[in-house]
Formats: C-alpha cells, structure tokens, sequence
C-alpha cells in the first residue's frame, strides 16, 4: 500500500487560510491580516500545493469553500482557537501602578529604591508620573497619589497620612569647616541656594518658609544662587557652592554618607507640611496595599534620628 506522507502546515499557511475562509475574500482576509491580497493568494495555493486538492472555488465572482476546505477551516479554527487562548494564558499582561508624586520626592526618594519593590513585583510595570501640580487621579489613570499639602490644609477625605517632611539647612562638610554655620545669624556669611519653583499656582521659596516657621527675619546672606530643580540645589549644596535647604527624606541618603551634614542639628528643624498617600478607586487594590505598605516601610528605614525633636516648628 503506497502510504500517502502527510505534510506538516505552518501555522502562518493556517492562519491565511483560516481569515479567507471566515471572510470567503482573500481581499478581506489580507486586511486582516495586514498583508497583501498577493500575499493571501500564495499561501492559499502553497497550501493547496502541499494538501494536494482545491479549498476554494470561484462561482459567479464569489469565493466558496470545497468540501475539503470545510473540513479543513472547522479544524483550524478550533485548533488556533485554542493555541490563542492557551497563549494568552501563558503571556499574561504586566500588572500596572501608576504613581502620582512630587518631582523632588520622585527624583531624589523614590526613584532610587525602586529597584527593591520591583525585586519583590517583577511581574509589576511601574509608571512614574511627578509633577508639582495637583493630579486628578481618575482622568489621569493614576493609581496612587503621594501629596505634600500645607501645613493648616486639609487632606482629602480618603488620603492616609504618610509622613511629616522636615527642612533644615545643608551645607558640604569641607565648606562647613572652612566657614562655620552654629547658629542662623552665622547664614549671613555664607552663599544661600535657593529651590524657587511653584506647584498649583502657588510659589514655593524654600529659605523664606524655613525663616517663618522659625520667626526669624529673612537674611540675605553672602550671596545668592537659585535653581528651579531641587536635585541642582542639592549638587550645588554637595560641590560646596553654599548652604541649601535640605528636606527628609529626599536627603536620607546624602546624610548618611556625609555628603551632606546638618550643622544646626534638631534646632534648625521645621516642618511645612505633611506628605499624605491615596488609593484610587480603579487601582488594583492588592497591589496598591503591597506598595503603600512598602512606602511605610522605606520612611521609616530613611529615618535619621539626630533630626527628629519633638519640639520641631511648622511652618
């Protein structure tokens, strides 16, 4: 008996036929499929070639399929249904939180540890978006907010208290032992960086917030340099150009490897604000929960002890 060898169909070959069969149009099928009607005819006749019979038949300007075609296109279509849903089981869409956030917490606290949570979620896509202005969560698609608000302002009924900020002056180790800074009047002899920037229509000026909430009056210092970006201010503050506001946590790291130092100490300390975190409503609530608790969990690991004073000032 002369056994007949079966060939072995690209699923390509399937595929074009299964779209000119459901659409009895090689035009249409081509569409589909985003090639070209040439494209679908030779695969139709390569595998005309390779099953050795007609699929198709033309009859009156109209495509109709052979009674070897329609046993044919019942089991591709079965078959590639099931490889597609099998396939979008196995390539699972990456998870998604989008984080509304400040751009200075973003660029220098957030961003830096990162890398850890995605270690715990490697299956999370993580979107940053940091602005200085208020986000609507919804309209946005945002998941999570971390919103610094004013001291005296009041949060949104579903935001949860995160953290207070704290703001002191900052100045370079090198500097600090060339020109000494023991208390504020000694400001009036150094060079004062200045992060002048603005967030939902309002100005911020950082060294004029920090003198307020101590009630002092505003010194002018040696000299003057201002920076719209805070991560500038903080380079200027490292390279020795003069003394800048710090904030925490934004400088957890720079205090710990000395970069920066807090000459005032817990006395030069004052709080403007507070740092709240909301859950939008379309968020993924497991994943939003894993992320805000791991938020919690980095505040308190950015601590630095030294600066913490019950009897801060607010601004």
């Amino acid at each position: 008996m002369d056994a007949r060898r079966v060939p072995r169909l690209s699923l390509d070959l399937l595929r074009g036929f299964r779209a000119a069969a459901r659409h009895l149009s090689f035009t249409r099928a081509a569409q589909e499929l985003f090639v070209t009607q040439s494209a679908i005819s030779r695969e139709i006749r390569t595998l005309e070639e390779q099953l050795g019979t007609p699929l198709f038949r033309r009859a009156n300007r109209t495509l109709e399929l052979t009674e070897a075609g329609r046993d044919l296109f019942k089991a591709v279509d079965e078959a590639l249904a099931l490889i597609d849903g099998a396939t979008e089981r196995v390539v699972k869409p990456a998870r998604q939180l989008a984080i509304a956030i400040t751009v200075p917490l973003a660029s220098m606290w957030l961003v830096p540890r990162l890398p850890q949570f995605t270690r715990m979620h490697p299956e999370v896509e993580i979107r940053i978006a940091a602005s200085d202005d208020l986000q609507d969560l919804e309209s946005k698609r945002l998941d999570v907010a971390i919103r610094f608000l004013m001291q005296g302002v009041s949060p949104p009924r579903n935001a949860e208290f995160l953290f207070d900020p704290l703001m002191f002056p900052v100045i370079a180790p090198a500097l600090l032992r060339r020109q000494p800074l023991a208390s504020p009047a000694d400001l009036a002899n150094h060079v004062l960086l200045h992060y002048d920037t603005g967030g939902n229509g309002r100005p911020w000026v950082d060294w004029r917030l920090w003198f307020d909430a101590l009630r002092l009056p505003e010194a002018a210092g040696r000299g003057t340099q201002r920076f719209d970006y805070y991560d500038q201010v903080v380079q200027a503050a490292v390279d020795g150009s003069g003394v800048a506001i710090g904030r925490w946590p934004h400088l957890a790291q720079q205090l710990r490897d000395g970069s920066l130092v807090a000459p005032l100490g817990a006395r030069g300390v004052v709080v403007p604000g507070r740092y709240y975190v909301m859950v939008a409503a379309r968020a993924p609530a497991d994943l939003a929960q894993d992320f805000v608790g791991w938020l919690r969990e980095q505040v308190g690991e950015s601590l630095i002890p030294e600066l913490v004073d019950p009897g801060i000032a607010t601004g």
